[in-house]
C-alpha cells in the first residue's frame, strides 16, 4: 500500500500552452516540417525543469476534430516538439481535439486538462504557473487558479495584457520572472 502524498509535499507546476508559446503558431499544426521552437524555449524550460518544477502542456487541438489532421499526425508534431526542445523536458501534454462549438469540458478556457493533469501529476496549484499567448490560456490558467503570464509571442501582442498576473515578451523573463530573478 502506498503512502498518499500530503499537500505540502506536491510539486508546483508550469501549466504551458503550445502553439505561439512554445513555437511558432502555424494554425493547425499537423506536420512535424511546421514545428519551428521558440529559441528561448528549451533553455527557459530548463531552468523551470531545475528549479523543481513540472511542466505540463496544456493545448486545444480543434485540428484534429476538423479533420485537418489525425491522432497519428498529432502525436508526430508531439515528438517533433519534444525533439527540438530536448528529449525528457515535457512530463506530459493534455490536449483538446474537440471543436468550440461542441461545448466540451476540456477545452481550454475550461481547467479540466489542468485539473486531470493536477492530479495524475500531483500538482500543488497554489504554487503553479499557466503560460500562455491567448485570452483562452489566461482564463484556464485563472479558472484553474493558478497564477497567469501571458507572453507578447503569438498572439500575445494582440491579448488585453490586464487579463493576465504577469505579462513578459517571453519564456525567458518568464523563466526569469517566476524564479525570482529581475525583469
Amino acid at each position: 500500500m502506498t503512502k498518499a502524498k500530503t499537500k505540502g509535499s506536491r510539486q508546483p507546476a508550469i501549466f504551458l500552452d503550445r502553439d505561439g508559446t512554445l513555437m511558432r503558431d502555424v494554425d493547425y499544426c499537423g506536420a512535424p516540417k511546421d514545428v519551428h521552437v521558440f529559441k528561448d524555449a528549451p533553455i527557459a524550460l530548463r531552468r523551470l525543469k531545475d528549479a523543481g518544477y513540472k511542466l505540463l502542456v496544456i493545448t486545444n487541438q480543434s485540428g484534429i476534430g476538423r479533420g485537418y489532421f489525425n491522432e497519428e499526425g498529432y502525436r508526430a508534431v508531439e515528438a517533433e516538439l519534444s525533439h527540438q526542445l530536448g528529449t525528457g523536458l515535457i512530463d506530459a501534454t493534455y490536449y483538446c481535439p474537440h471543436l468550440p462549438e461542441d461545448n466540451c469540458k476540456c477545452r481550454k478556457p475550461s481547467a479540466e486538462l489542468v485539473v486531470r493533469a493536477a492530479e495524475d501529476h500531483e500538482i500543488d496549484l497554489t504554487r503553479s504557473y499557466f503560460i500562455g499567448d491567448k485570452r483562452s490560456d489566461i482564463e484556464c490558467g485563472r479558472n484553474a487558479g493558478v497564477k497567469t503570464i501571458l507572453v507578447r509571442t503569438g498572439y500575445g501582442k494582440d491579448t488585453d495584457p490586464k487579463l493576465a498576473d504577469f505579462v513578459t515578451d517571453g519564456l525567458t523573463k518568464a523563466a526569469d520572472l517566476i524564479l525570482g530573478k529581475s525583469v
